[in-house]
């Protein structure tokens, strides 16, 4: 590998542009010619051997600049950055130079034996691990401090030098995927394989459980209509639907794990090695050694960000929850109010008013939900997280917590307080439908119709122009920067949790919560197609396994579903002339029904494999067929000493 690096050559007749890197206006010229030097530079030299050229329009370059990389230079980096494909016997194997022609359709002119999203995912990888050699600061920039091992490229977009890098579309390519994704109506299943050969697999992934999500639905719809039409008043016949739903929602969650693994083994990912995570960019403290790696970065800490946490954060979130709260008692008030007014006048238009306060609420939810997204983002980024993973995880556990409570806490009080079943029912209605039209048309629709007033300025403005240059890449180039950034899929997989939480904390006693999910699900596939291919930047692809910690979020909802359909069942009439005498056996009945739920669960948790045995088998196989090779490995070295 290390003598691969010194004849690859980083001149490239045909060179094709990947990524796109804008700097600020007015960044000096010795800032850029150093970037760019680096960018350049062999590996031997501390560069990433890539290939740069500006983007020339009649203004000049106006700091913007397209990279890419020669054939070779790919598919060295593919082996640096692990990436796993498929071999000529039908195995899954982790991708080496030496070893390529083990690989299914290589060969040394097929320029599309990498997918370009795992093109830009290595050239990506290669900007992010340009270091610092001996530069003590950026030049130019005295007060951006350097030190050796520090990420170049994290330096630069925390200094406000690099306004941003992203990865250019693929118009021909986006064309055939939007055809055979979104544009025409169809029933069928998503081209989930070129979703991912173009966007990665966590987005493919996520676009792969909405898709689950919505067939495991179905059966809860078909069931919910007939339930609905029969025994809409017979709140007695609940019993059985609340019971259908505890299986429904363990064994949805189970059969998920199976087919993401089905996913990720055919895309490679569940057998890539998890690299070695770095310090985020918004990273900062007082320069010393890492124990692990003994580079020079900086150190924070923890009992500082322990007090952050629990003398600043938590207050602030119980503030927030008991804001939310406050809010709740008013909408109550509304309601009140609202039934008080049409039992006076008993009219037409006072029975529509008894859903206004609802959907007042379910509105000051959504908007309530949005800001304290922007509070949560900064304190845990205040918090001072050094590594991505655990800013990840404070944050969705702080989003997660208020939004649980936000959005079901009404919910719970009409249930279990009020014993309110009619105002449940029509509470659940208006939140779960006002929540769906809202999300879809703040994330997709409005975005939409914004970009494509944008585009149209756009085109105008870059065809008056006149260049020399290639103008439909100035104009893509030009028109992609502005569009707006798709951060991650964690808004997305939110929707969906609440979604689930709607359909399987209550639905017993609104059966439409299911159909009206699958109906919104639909549209959602269509119209986050539709943000992933018109709306945004094209992201990064980013290898994944599975769908992370959401995995765990949804199991815990599965588990208070659980304890609130149990409740749900005790509090039917039915289930309470049982016990017409002793309430205290009702309660203690209610429990062991729910222990033992519980324990079916995680029983059947536990029996159902997270992967299929074809794939155990063959993870084994490659387990076995590495050992075997590092015993060899071992042996020659052995051999080879004793000769000396």
């Amino acid at each position: 590998m290390a003598e691969s690096w010194s004849f690859l050559d980083t001149a490239e007749c045909n060179f094709r542009p990947l990524v796109v890197i804008e700097l600020a206006k007015g960044t000096k010229e010795e800032t850029i010619a150093w970037f760019t030097k680096r960018i350049v530079d062999k590996k031997g030299d501390g560069g990433a051997q890539l290939l740069i050229k500006p983007l020339v329009t009649e203004n000049g370059h106006e700091n913007i600049y397209l990279v890419g990389a020669s054939h070779l230079r790919l598919l060295l980096g593919a082996e640096t950055v692990g990436l796993v494909k498929e071999c000529n016997d039908n195995s899954m194997r982790t991708f080496t130079y030496s070893s390529r022609k083990t690989f299914k359709d290589f060969a040394d002119d097929n320029h599309n034996f990498l997918t370009m999203a795992e093109c830009q995912y290595i050239i990506k990888h290669e900007l992010e691990n340009l270091r610092a050699k001996n530069e003590k600061m950026i030049p130019g920039y005295p007060q951006a401090k350097l030190y050796p091992g520090k990420s170049i490229v994290r330096r630069l977009l925390t200094s406000g030098i690099l306004i941003q890098i992203f990865p250019l579309h693929d118009r021909e390519e986006l064309k055939k995927l939007r055809h055979s994704w979104y544009g025409r109506v169809k029933i069928g299943y998503q081209p989930l394989d070129d979703i991912r050969c173009y966007f990665g697999e966590t987005i493919a992934l996520y676009f792969g459980f909405l898709e689950y999500f919505t067939f495991a639905l179905i059966p809860m719809a078909v069931i919910g209509i007939p339930y609905y039409v029969f025994a809409w008043e017979d709140y007695d016949k609940y019993v059985m639907f609340a019971t259908f739903n505890l299986l429904w929602s363990t064994v949805i969650l189970e059969v998920w794990k199976r087919i993401c693994a089905i996913l990720t083994y055919r895309w490679g990912t569940l057998l890539m090695k998890r690299q070695f995570e770095e310090p985020r960019p918004g990273f900062h403290g007082v320069l010393g050694i890492n124990p692990v790696t003994g580079r020079e970065e900086p150190v924070y800490s923890s009992l500082k960000r322990q007090l952050r946490i629990y003398l600043v954060s938590l207050p602030f979130v119980c503030l927030c929850l008991y804001f939310s709260l406050y809010v709740m008692m008013i909408y109550f008030d509304l309601e009140q109010w609202a039934l008080d007014y049409h039992k006076e006048n008993e009219s037409d238009f006072s029975s529509l008013m008894l859903y206004v306060p609802s959907i007042i609420y379910a509105v000051v939810i959504e908007v309530m939900n949005r800001i304290y997204r922007y509070a949560a983002e900064f304190l845990t980024s205040w918090e001072n997280h050094r590594l991505e993973s655990s800013y990840q995880n404070h944050l969705i556990l702080k989003v997660l917590v208020f939004n649980f409570l936000n959005c079901f806490a009404s919910l719970f009080y009409i249930a279990f307080v009020l014993f309110d079943m009619k105002l449940l029912r029509q509470s659940l209605a208006t939140l779960l439908i006002t929540s769906q039209i809202l999300n879809q048309f703040a994330e997709s629709l409005l975005p939409y119709w914004l970009q494509k007033r944008h585009n149209k300025r756009m085109k105008k403005r870059v065809c008056s122009q006149k260049t020399d240059a290639d103008l439909s890449l100035v104009e893509q180039v030009n028109m992609e920067k502005e569009m707006g950034t798709y951060l991650d899929t964690f808004d997305d997989y939110l929707e969906l949790f609440l979604q689930f939480g709607y359909v399987s904390l209550f639905s017993c006693v609104y059966p439409l919560a299911a159909v009206f999910a699958v109906l919104n699900n639909i549209t959602e596939i269509y119209s986050d197609a539709l943000k992933m291919c018109r709306v945004y930047k094209r992201p990064f692809a980013e290898p994944t396994a599975n769908i992370g910690v959401w995995q765990l979020a949804f199991e815990t909802m599965s588990v208070i579903s659980v304890v609130t359909n149990c409740m749900l069942i005790g509090m039917s009439p039915q289930v309470d002339a049982l016990f017409p005498d002793s309430k205290i056996d009702l309660v203690l009945t209610v429990a062991l029904v729910e222990h033992l739920l519980l324990a079916v669960k995680f029983i059947m948790a536990f029996v159902i494999p997270d992967k299929p045995r074809d794939i155990q088998m063959k993870l084994a196989k490659l387990e076995f067929e590495s050992l075997e090779a590092l015993k060899q490995q071992q042996m020659t070295l052995a051999a080879e000493s004793l000769e000396e």
